[in-house]
Order: C-alpha cells, then structure tokens, then sequence
C-alpha cells in the first residue's frame, strides 16, 4: 500500500494574512510563502492528516475483504476507484457501486450494499484510488501562524543569551486537535 500526492495542497493561508501577523513588508512574501509550506509540511508529518485540500491516489496489490482504509484524510471525496483485472485490462469501478464513509476521522471507501469489489490481476499496485484530502481546521490555521511568525523572527538556529524552544509555545497542542493517534 501506497500513498502519492497527485495535485499538492496550495499555500494553506494567504501571503497578505502571513505579512499581517508577521507585520512584514512585500520584500519578505517570497520568505513568508517558504515559511508557510514547511509549516504545513510540518503540520502534515505530525498529524497524519491533510492539511488544505489535495488529491491523492492510494494503490493496493488488491481490493480487501471489506472497506478500503483512505489515509491522509480528512476525505471530502472519492474521484475514482481503478483496477487491474484478471484478465489484465483496466477498469474503472462505477461509482453507483462504492461511496465514502466519512464518518469518523478514518475516513474508508467502501461497497454499496450487496456489493462486492471485483477480482483482479495478481500484481502490484493493481488498484488505484483517487481521492480529494484536506482541510484547514482553526487549530491548524493558528498552529501555522505561530510556526511561520517564529520562523520569520528567529531565522537562526541558536541566539545567545536566550532560551531556544524547538516550536512556539502551543504549536503542538494545537494541531494535537486533529492528529491521528495510535491506539
């Protein structure tokens, strides 16, 4: 099982609300915009989740026995479900014969009533589900604005004769609102 990002998140919050919190000029959009994407990355290796919307494709060597588990939600949607099948043409699954089960935090695609997925081709990657990910919760929102306003003042790694802190306060117990925990 994989995970590609077909079509990457935008810049999750606008360069004119990063130079308004960081009370910056115009000169420094280019550095706020960089900012702006490693926070989100940040914020996306952290979570687990999606943060702004997205599409991603996720490729199994096969349909499971049940609902197909669609990682880096939230899910706002499937696009479409493809397969290899047994006599190796590939197909693409009507979409009368899936829906999303976005009911939870895990989000799954799963078969309409009697309904079962269809068999296919022993190989890798033999099914391919496009989907639509992403969101940007409050939390997140302000959890980046911390990240991207310490970046801009702090853009060294050490300062003498302060305290450094790795993140700013409450960065984590932010974006801890949303991210997938272990169980």
């Amino acid at each position: 099982m994989g995970v590609k990002v077909i079509t990457a998140a935008a810049q999750a919050i606008p360069t004119a609300d990063l130079r308004a919190h960081c009370n910056s000029v115009a000169a420094d959009d280019a550095l706020l915009v960089g900012f702006c994407l490693a926070a989100q990355g940040y914020a996306e290796h952290y979570t687990g989740r999606s943060i702004g919307s997205q599409t991603l494709e996720l490729a199994l060597d096969e349909f499971p026995a049940g609902a197909i588990e669609l990682p880096q939600g939230p899910v706002t949607g499937i696009t479409s479900i493809k397969y290899i099948d047994s006599a190796g043409t590939e197909q693409t699954l009507s979409g009368t014969l899936y829906a999303l089960d976005d009911y939870g935090i895990q989000c799954w695609g799963v078969p309409k009533v009697d309904t079962t997925w269809p068999a296919t081709m022993a190989a890798a990657n033999a099914v391919k589900v496009l989907y639509v990910a992403g969101a940007l919760p409050p939390a997140v929102r302000a959890a980046l604005l911390l990240i991207v306003g310490n970046l801009y003042e702090n853009r060294e790694q050490s300062i003498v004769g302060t305290i450094v802190s790795e993140l700013p306060l409450g960065v984590k117990s932010l974006l801890d609102t949303v991210k997938v925990w272990s169980f």
